[in-house]
């Protein structure tokens, strides 16, 4: 705490003094909050633990920014952003938590029980909200208590901002519409969608159709999207690691043209593709 407090102090200072950090606003601060996000992402994927620790100081300093300049307009502070996330945490997590915490100044979880919820001979009685054990459950408790809040989400699918990169937004939809019951009762009867939606892309393509085959291969994409779901692959993380596994192989190969002294474009497709297989052999990526 104390060091968060001095972090928010220098944030101040700098407020107060800084010439680049007085003229931030929200429109100006959002693409380098972006940035950070993704830097944040490269670095967890890399799993670079001192970058990490940097980098979610990044995105703690962004997160602060945009309190701070809300502060200045009297709209809400830093202990407004917390104490409405520690509300919010508390509400979606029955199991943990009794409803009864949820302003609590020192929050006890479970266990915990207030005197009314216990019987008359003290013991407690049964709470059906307590009963949440497998993640699946949590999931699904999470995205009912988000549909009757107040300020919550109006649907189901409402919750998926529309600014998230594609592949990762057919996950999110899947994914909360599993949470209501939506979805495959075997996953291994995903397979069938997937050949079927593979056809018809290559039937699109035979036929030259440019507007319909780039909506059959978005059909196949999202059933491939789903696919990984169901076996609980990450397919952005997936997808993320065989570009770094493409990228590291290219690379190995145009490194190999320049120490020969022959560009990629004189090389033939037969010496690059052996390369290749000397850069799986040597990178074992």
């Amino acid at each position: 705490m104390q060091a968060f407090g001095r972090f928010l102090d220098v944030l101040d200072a700098l407020r107060a003094n800084c010439p680049w950090d007085k003229k931030q606003t929200n429109e100006s601060l959002r693409p380098n909050t972006i940035e950070e996000t993704y830097e944040l992402c490269d670095a967890l994927i890399k799993n670079d633990v001192h970058d990490i620790c940097k980098e979610l100081g990044d995105v703690l300093l962004h997160i602060c920014f945009y309190a701070k300049i809300a502060e200045e307009k009297e709209q809400f502070d830093m202990a407004d952003v917390c104490n409405a996330l520690t509300r919010k945490m508390i509400t979606r997590h029955p199991h943990v938590y009794h409803p009864s915490q949820i302003d609590a100044e020192d929050p006890k979880p479970l266990p915990y029980v207030p005197e009314e919820v216990k019987s008359e001979k003290g013991k407690v009685k049964s709470d059906d909200s307590a009963k949440v054990t497998t993640v699946g459950q949590v999931l699904e408790n999470w995205e009912q208590i988000k549909l009757k809040e107040k300020d919550g989400n109006e649907s189901v699918l409402s919750g998926v901002p529309e600014a998230l990169p594609s592949l990762i937004k057919a996950y999110r939809i899947q994914d909360k519409a599993r949470n209501v019951g939506f979805d495959w009762e075997q996953k291994e009867d995903v397979w069938k969608k997937v050949r079927e939606e593979l056809d018809e892309l290559e039937v699109e393509l035979k036929k030259e159709d440019k507007e319909n085959s780039t909506k059959e291969l978005g059909d196949f994409l999202f059933s491939v999207i789903n696919a990984a779901r169901l076996y609980k692959l990450n397919p952005d993380n997936a997808l993320e690691m065989t570009n770094r596994k493409f990228i590291d192989r290219f690379n190995y190969i145009e490194a190999h043209s320049i120490k020969i002294g022959k560009p990629l474009k004189t090389m033939s497709l037969s010496e690059m593709d052996e390369l290749w297989n000397e850069a799986k052999k040597v990178l074992k990526n």
